[in-house]
Order: structure tokens, then sequence, then C-alpha cells
């Protein structure tokens, strides 16, 4: 069997503030899940998303230390329209998240956004622009 693709994982510092941040983006994370040091879910396609704190991840590498410094992975969430990008970025930042990037319209034919998650990581709000 050759791999397959499966999991995303990241380390969190605050599981809470992170989790609140990907269910206003539609992800379907269980309620309750704020207090566990472990959190995954399963989305359309099959691939996993998991959060794990830092806290759990020292149990299993005790010399683990978080990344520092800019993104090296962005999550890019598709909007129905340029419309929705610009209000899932306003209703982020308005909730106290990071905006890194305002929407614009991008060379390529998309309106785009970018965002920081809590502990840093790029998410990439997206849409087609509406055909001329």
């Amino acid at each position: 069997m050759t791999p397959r693709f499966d999991l995303i994982g990241m380390a969190v510092t605050d599981m809470a503030r992170t989790l609140d941040f990907y269910r206003r983006l539609g992800v379907p994370i269980p309620p309750g899940a704020e207090g566990e040091p472990h959190v995954e879910v399963t989305l359309a396609g099959g691939v996993r998303l998991a959060w794990d704190t830092v806290h759990m991840l020292r149990t299993f590498d005790p010399g683990f230390t978080p990344p520092t410094g800019s993104p090296r992975v962005n999550l890019a969430f598709r909007c129905a329209d340029p419309a929705e990008v610009d209000r899932w970025y306003a209703e982020l930042t308005g909730a106290g998240f990071h905006g890194h990037r305002a929407p614009w319209d991008a060379d390529w034919g998309q309106r785009y956004a970018v965002l920081h998650d809590p502990d840093g990581t790029g998410v990439d709000l997206f849409a087609p622009l509406a055909a001329d």
C-alpha cells in the first residue's frame, strides 16, 4: 500500500480559543472539546484535522518546543462568493482574531484574505471573482 494523506495536526497553546476560531469557519468540532488535550475531526472527503496542546505533545516528546516564526503552512477555506470572504474576514477580526491581509481582488481571479489562528497558522479565505 502507498501512504495516503490522512491528517493535518497542529500544536496549540490555547485549545478553547483555537477551537472557537475554527468553529466560526464551520469546522464541525464537538461541544465540550475545549477541555481536551487532543481534539480531532474528520472533514468532508475523509481528511482529519487535529489539535494537540503543547503540554500533551510534551508528554510524548519531552523535548518538543512549539514552532516559532512565520507560518509554515496555510489552511485555505473556500467561500461561496467574494462577499462571503469579506463577511468572514470582518466577523473573525471583529471577534479579536488577527487579520494578516484584508480582502483584496487577487490577480489570479479570486477574492482573497489571510488571517492567523491563535497560534499564528495562516488561514486563507477565498472565492472566485464573478465573471465579467
